[in-house]
């Protein structure tokens, strides 16, 4: 347990530094093993159902969409489908394709009664490489973690 401890602590650590309105922000690697660990963790996938069909998806992430596809327009029933599928007291690991809708997502959970929010840095897919390229410099595909194909 020590090491799932001093992971949530450098979360909460990176949230102070940069003032995140959230419980804490995490590595892919980092969330990857609080999922195995916890058992009242779960990770949300906010990218978008094209996303989730033609780039992929964490093995036994929740899917709800931040923004919907095509158009990338907020999704009005986002704290509504979080609610209904998701308990309060469930520690709650946001990931999109880079970081930043996740970023909203565990902020918007935050301030509704989600305790524990955290955000997956470099989400899903991570940069751009030199060749214009996501999923091969960081992020959770490059780092080897589980994910399926549609």
């Amino acid at each position: 347990m020590s090491q799932t401890n001093d992971i949530l602590q450098r979360a909460r650590v990176r949230a102070e530094q940069q003032g995140l309105a959230y419980s804490g922000a995490l590595t892919p690697d980092e969330a990857h093993t609080l999922l195995a660990n916890l058992p009242n963790s779960k990770l949300v996938d906010v990218r978008s159902h094209a996303e989730w069909q033609f780039v992929g998806t964490p093995a036994n992430a929740v899917k709800i969409e931040w923004k919907t596809w095509p158009g990338m327009h907020p999704n009005p029933n986002f704290l509504e489908q979080l609610k209904h599928q998701l308990d309060a007291e469930e520690v709650l690991f946001f990931l999109c394709r880079t970081g930043g809708r996740s970023h909203e997502a565990a902020a918007l959970a935050a301030a509704n009664g989600y305790s524990e929010c955290y955000n997956v840095l470099e989400g899903f897919e991570g940069d751009r490489d030199d060749a214009g390229q996501r999923g091969r410099l960081n992020g959770w595909k490059a780092r080897g973690l589980p994910w399926n194909q549609a």
